[in-house]
């Protein structure tokens, strides 16, 4: 598992391995984060290890969340992908496993003819 970051005006996501299945670190997060004036909300999922702040950006800025959260050991954004990295990689590993797909659907149906049908793709 590795980390992600999503960020929009008001609204931050990011996923760390550091409260995977711990739900006391994840109370804890919560906990900090809510004394945080313009923190309106904060929700933990320790199974998907995703922390979603909602916060009024005029009170609190990102880079401000995101540096307690770097100091606190939460998380490390130097290891962070963005939303559009994931997407990129998850393209690439979908394009890669439908071209295996195909490519031994191709061969199989090309292996079951004759000897003369796989002389002739050679050709």
């Amino acid at each position: 598992m590795s980390y992600y970051m999503h960020s929009v005006p008001g609204r931050l996501r990011i996923k760390t391995p550091v409260i995977k299945g711990d739900n006391q670190t994840a109370k804890h997060i919560e906990k900090f984060l809510g004394q945080i004036q313009g923190v309106q909300s904060i929700i933990t999922n320790t199974l998907t290890c995703s922390v979603l702040i909602n916060y009024e950006p005029k009170k609190v800025a990102t880079h401000t969340l995101l540096d307690i959260l770097q100091t606190r050991g939460i998380f490390d954004a130097s290891r962070a992908v963005t939303n559009d990295q994931y997407i990129h990689t998850s393209a690439s590993k979908a394009g890669h496993v439908i071209y295996k797909a195909l490519l031994g659907a191709f061969l199989e149906q090309t292996l079951q003819g004759s000897p003369l049908a796989l002389l002739s793709l050679l050709i």
